[in-house]
């Protein structure tokens, strides 16, 4: 299922829980991510939207999938990028920020081992310390 193209109609059925667990791409993430941070503070869209993906994973048979660290890095850049950008749409939001579109961009602050690590998954971690 794609995502409709009215922000409120996809915020709505995400927060249902309508959408199609096997249907959900990392851009629908984004999608979702930055339709409720363009409506609400990120501390009030990230509890919501941890629930909600926590119930895709879940329908999805994979309630193991759910990964805190990725799902508050990621809705956290997606605030970022908001706050730094103007007034725009999704199409526009994606074209200037397309490596939020690759599912590997958290590496940048963090490494496999963190990312992967059982803590990571449960928790939100911030990224290592890169000082020298």
């Amino acid at each position: 299922m794609t995502l409709p193209d009215d922000g409120g109609s996809a915020i709505a059925l995400f927060r249902a829980g309508a959408l199609d667990p096997a249907g959900f791409r990392h851009r629908d993430h984004v999608r979702v991510a930055f339709e409720m941070l363009r409506r609400s503070p990120f501390l009030e869209v990230a509890p919501v939207y941890a629930d909600g993906l926590r119930e895709l994973a879940a329908r999805a048979g994979r309630p193991g999938a759910y990964h805190e660290t990725i799902t508050i890095g990621f809705l956290a850049l997606v605030g970022e990028r908001l706050a730094a950008g103007s007034d725009e749409d999704f199409a526009q939001f994606e074209r200037r920020n397309p490596d939020l579109f690759d599912k590997a961009v958290l590496r940048r602050w963090y490494s496999a081992e963190r990312l992967g690590s059982v803590a990571a998954r449960r928790t939100f971690l911030l990224p290592e310390p890169r000082w020298t």
